[in-house]
């Protein structure tokens, strides 16, 4: 009896996780579509914005170059 049990639980276990890797990867998706979009606007600043926002040009440059995973 006890191996019955054990064995449901592992299978409820591993019904679990594609779930929630799909949930890891539509959080990343969305992480990095906000990433993008935040850097577009960033990209738009004129340099009075940007020094109403506290930015430099090299801070602006520095953001923008990086890839959307970072």
């Amino acid at each position: 009896m006890e191996r019955t049990l054990s064995s449901g639980i592992q299978f409820k276990q591993r019904a679990a996780q594609p779930t929630s890797l799909m949930l890891r990867v539509a959080a990343n998706v969305s992480l990095w579509q906000r990433r993008i979009a935040s850097r577009h606007q960033l990209a738009r600043l004129d340099s009075r914005l940007l020094a109403d926002a506290g930015i430099s040009e090299s801070q602006r440059y520095e953001e923008l170059s990086k890839p959307f995973w970072r």
